[in-house]
């Protein structure tokens, strides 16, 4: 086997290594017995909430074994294959295998990193704010490309993506916007992009066609777990209800249903505007817990969360990503230095490369760069 081919083979079972880590591999397949005898149990449901989570933990664990199994499986028939063919003497089937190793290393390092997620709301649904800064009608239109971006990057993944209320612009885009997106993981992806976003470009909105410069910022918290306790004290609150002034068609309320709900000792404030009067009550009060949640969480890795966590007021200074159309294409994350010249596919919803960027930097400590100098 050429020494290339050896070194991708290691590499995946350093990959396949980290897998079992991370699963605790000894105690995996009787944990799975215990899921399996649970969920048979006749009364499993008497409890919904949870039932599901249950069945959320078990199938979790069934990913992973099965996932560590089949790319361990695929090594080894490849492996098998190359030695074949140089006994032999096929070349095909020596570089057909060969191929397929280098395409499961890919696939084993996205595997690795995956598994990096498992924080303590890591798997959780997540919401997602969004909210022009400076820029004034520019910001509004990048607040809604911002918020078009998220919800196609969702949607390849197979996400749910729930609408909770938005707030148009006076002329163009959105003022603000916030989503629940549902599915396993989706908080641990998402919570790097929490920051502000800087766009450059030439302004549609400007008959001279200058260039301008403009802000929004990205808010995610986790979906709180029905079994997690948040206190919200009732005189702390504020609950105020108002009439939606959304884009239009089905996101407008004809009658004063939207809640408002105003956290006094954080300043929290967050709205619903979808559903009934007794429904966005419900949603609000769900996100506000959130929110605290995540108020928590954040004070439990204050070390970690410090540099490139902290919202900040969405203007100069203080974003994580910047975004440049014109004069050349660029997207940059500034706290891993990586970048990519195909704005159109991030702005289409590409964004796995600056997520599992940062991911890799959380764990890590460093940055994609500072790795690569050490190398």
């Amino acid at each position: 086997m050429r020494a290339e081919i050896q070194t991708v083979v290691q590499e995946i079972e350093k990959s396949l290594e980290l897998l079992r880590q991370r699963m605790d591999w000894d105690t995996a397949k009787h944990r799975l017995e215990e899921f399996n005898a649970r969920v048979e149990d006749p009364n499993l449901w008497d409890d919904p909430a949870k039932a599901q989570k249950l069945m959320r933990e078990r199938q979790s664990l069934v990913d992973a074994i099965d996932t560590h199994d089949a790319i361990n499986q695929e090594m080894s028939d490849n492996i098998e294959l190359i030695e074949l063919g140089e006994m032999e003497g096929d070349n095909e089937v020596i570089g057909e295998a060969e191929s397929a190793l280098k395409s499961l290393k890919e696939k084993a390092g996205a595997k690795e990193l995956e598994a990096l997620l498992n924080g303590e709301a890591d798997a959780n649904d997540t919401f997602l704010e969004i909210n022009a800064g400076a820029g004034g009608t520019e910001s509004c239109d990048w607040a809604s490309m911002l918020a078009r971006m998220y919800v196609r990057w969702a949607e390849k993944r197979g996400y749910t993506v729930e609408l909770q209320s938005e707030s148009a612009g006076e002329e163009a885009g959105i003022k603000s916007a916030a989503y629940k997106i549902s599915g396993h993981n989706a908080y641990g992806w998402l919570k790097s992009e929490s920051g502000v976003h800087r766009l450059v470009r030439i302004s549609p909105y400007d008959s001279a066609a200058k260039r301008h410069t403009s802000f929004s910022s990205v808010w995610v918290y986790p979906v709180v777990d029905d079994d997690i306790e948040i206190e919200v004290n009732p005189a702390d609150i504020r609950i105020d209800t108002y009439r939606s002034s959304g884009a239009g068609g089905q996101h407008v309320n004809t009658t004063d249903s939207a809640v408002r709900i105003t956290h006094h000792p954080t300043g929290i404030v967050v709205t619903s505007s979808e559903k009934s009067q007794h429904q966005n009550r419900d949603i609000a009060m769900k996100a506000l817990k959130s929110r605290l949640y995540q108020m928590e969480l954040d004070r439990r890795t204050a070390d970690i969360n410090a540099a490139h966590e902290a919202k900040g007021d969405a203007g100069w200074g203080n974003q994580i990503r910047s975004y440049v159309l014109q004069p050349y294409q660029m997207v940059k994350d500034l706290r891993t230095n990586v970048e990519t010249s195909d704005t159109k596919g991030v702005l289409d919803g590409d964004l796995d490369q600056f997520m599992a960027a940062t991911l890799a930097m959380n764990v890590s400590g460093k940055s994609r760069a500072e790795a690569q100098g050490e190398d």
